[in-house]
């Protein structure tokens, strides 16, 4: 069986895969394993160039901010790229079939079709914006900053609220001990 994780930025979901995976569970991150797939599968790295050029490799290695500034201009681009990375994703968890996957854009990948069920982990916004301003801005809690954290918020919140999938909430709201939360999700599955 394998069981989705996913939730808002600085909602704390990575924090619960760690600790499930101090009990013993399998857990696919799907942020490193894309990163993964995307150095060493030749079929992803070759269609990757075909759609944005031989600068999408600088020096054998994958350009990150060149893939960035392009496909973030480029709303197509970046469905286009989607479709290259999201498959090979969702092909490499079916072989390793881990217990656990965590992602934040499990339904926009579609990986919630080979997930039996799925937790959504969530948190006050309070919470999230200052787990996103100390992990993503240094601690800098400017009214820049602030806004950015609150402007992904609001679009995550879109796409999660059209999925009715979820069958399991928990929220991680800084005050209850993450044990407890897992203890949760253990006695849940």
């Amino acid at each position: 069986m394998i069981i989705g994780i996913t939730g808002g930025i600085g909602s704390g979901k990575s924090t619960i895969a760690r600790e499930l995976a101090k009990q013993g569970f399998v857990i696919y991150d799907c942020d490193r394993e894309a990163k993964r797939i995307i150095a060493e599968d030749r079929e992803v790295r070759k269609a990757i160039v075909a759609l944005l050029g031989d600068e999408a490799f600088a020096n054998g290695k994958y350009n990150t901010q060149y893939v960035a500034k392009r496909v973030f201009k480029d709303a197509d681009l970046l469905k286009k790229l989607n479709a290259i990375v999201h498959p090979a994703v969702k092909n490499d968890i079916i072989v390793k079939q881990p217990d656990f996957v965590e992602s934040a854009i499990l339904y926009e990948a579609g990986l919630d079709e080979i997930c039996e069920k799925v937790i959504e982990v969530d948190a006050p916004e309070d919470v999230r914006i200052a787990r996103t301003i100390s992990r993503d801005y240094h601690g800098e809690a400017s009214d820049e900053n602030i806004n950015k954290v609150r402007a992904r918020i609001r679009t995550q919140e879109a796409i999660s609220n059209q999925n009715s999938a979820v069958r399991f909430v928990v929220n991680n709201d800084g005050k209850t001990d993450i044990a407890d939360i897992v203890t949760k999700i253990t006695h849940w599955m």
